[in-house]
């Protein structure tokens, strides 16, 4: 796996390089946020380990643009320092897949990589299909009526899981587990990704697949009018 560690601590630095290529990765860096960004807009990256206190571009900023801006999907575990709830709502709404506060084992930190890259891959089944929604898990990419949908790997995971128990009810707790088991972030995370992923399943289109059912949970299910 190649995976982008951006991090202006030297000793926090050295000791994830170290550990990540002693576990097989091939592992490129950048100590601030500016030149982390034009490395993960110019390259591939299967991860990016991302700091928050950062000189030049922040760790809010940079994710913020390269969904944005650069329009890269790839995800991203961000590191801080802050254990605040408001600073880790800032962090996934401004497009960080997880994070993981310090100090931290490095253990702990390939065990979220894991994680995060395990959700990002899809199912491995058959293609997924919901009325004229689409989903293949081979390539990675959604489709709607033929045409592709720009989703990050949170949404992915999240309209996966809504396809494959259609057109069932999804209580709120079960997609909260399987998005990040027990250490679910806040309520309005789930909401968040469900509003984001509307804007993209949704808007574009006539008719909406995903439906709320208020005090249980979500469906994604074409209903008679």
């Amino acid at each position: 796996m190649r995976i982008l560690v951006v991090e202006d601590n030297v000793d926090i630095l050295t000791n994830v390089l170290d550990y990540l290529e002693l576990k097989g990765h091939s592992v490129d860096c950048a100590q601030d946020g500016l030149s982390g960004l034009h490395l993960a807009a110019t390259h591939h990256y299967d991860l990016i380990v991302l700091d928050i206190m950062l000189p030049g571009l922040d760790g809010y900023q940079f994710c913020q643009r390269l969904r944005e801006d650069a329009r890269r999907d790839t995800p991203i575990l961000m590191l801080t320092a802050r254990d605040a709830l408001e600073d880790r709502l800032r962090g996934l709404r401004a497009g960080a897949d997880d994070y993981l506060v310090k100090p931290f084992s490095l253990a702990e930190l390939v065990a979220r990589i894991d994680a995060i890259t395990r959700r990002s891959r899809g199912t491995g089944v058959a293609e997924l299909r919901v009325a004229d929604l689409a989903f293949n898990p081979a390539t990675h990419q959604a489709s709607r009526g033929g045409i592709p949908l720009k989703l990050n790997p949170m949404g992915t995971k999240l309209l996966v899981l809504l396809m494959q128990k259609s057109p069932a009810v999804v209580t709120r707790e079960a997609l909260e587990m399987e998005m990040w088991g027990e250490d679910t972030p806040d309520r309005d995370s789930l909401r968040s990704h469900i509003h984001q992923l509307r804007q993209a399943v949704d808007k574009p289109f006539e008719r909406p697949l995903i439906h709320t059912v208020h005090g249980v949970g979500y469906r994604l299910a074409e209903l008679d009018k």
